[in-house]
């Protein structure tokens, strides 16, 4: 993949991320991080798209950002190997933060744009991720 290919992801990750974040603050819930990523050492690699709070409920919070659906949709891309390394993630964030008896959750937002780059469709799916 080319190097300007790769800013083109990452760009339309990052504005996935921030149509995410508004749509879960419109919804009430505090973002409290963005593009958390283990402390050096922790042995994991990844991070976590935003953390946020739902009343006393931390959910750390995938975000899937497709155009068009060549490459399927968000919801297809969050894989059972994916889903491992973000159930990792999140417990090594409840370590960290020393937030052992946190109740916490995984959720996905899923942000579709149509051909011409226009927002389609952002779902916020609770409970995305459970236990794989």
């Amino acid at each position: 993949m080319s190097s300007e290919a790769k800013d083109g992801r990452k760009r339309l990750g990052a504005w996935g991320e921030k149509v995410a974040a508004i749509h879960l603050e419109a919804q009430g819930y505090q973002i409290l991080q963005q593009n958390w990523r283990a402390m050096a050492g922790a042995g994991l690699r990844g991070e976590i798209d935003l953390v946020a709070r739902a009343g006393q409920v931390l959910v750390f919070v995938e975000v899937k950002t497709r155009r068009g659906r060549t490459s399927g949709t968000p919801e297809e891309a969050v894989t059972p190997q994916k889903a491992r390394q973000l159930l990792r993630l999140g417990q090594q964030y409840l370590l960290e933060h020393n937030l052992d008896d946190a109740e916490w959750r995984i959720d996905l937002v899923a942000v579709e744009l149509d051909g011409y780059g226009r927002l389609r469709r952002c779902e916020h799916i609770p409970n995305a991720v459970m236990g794989w």
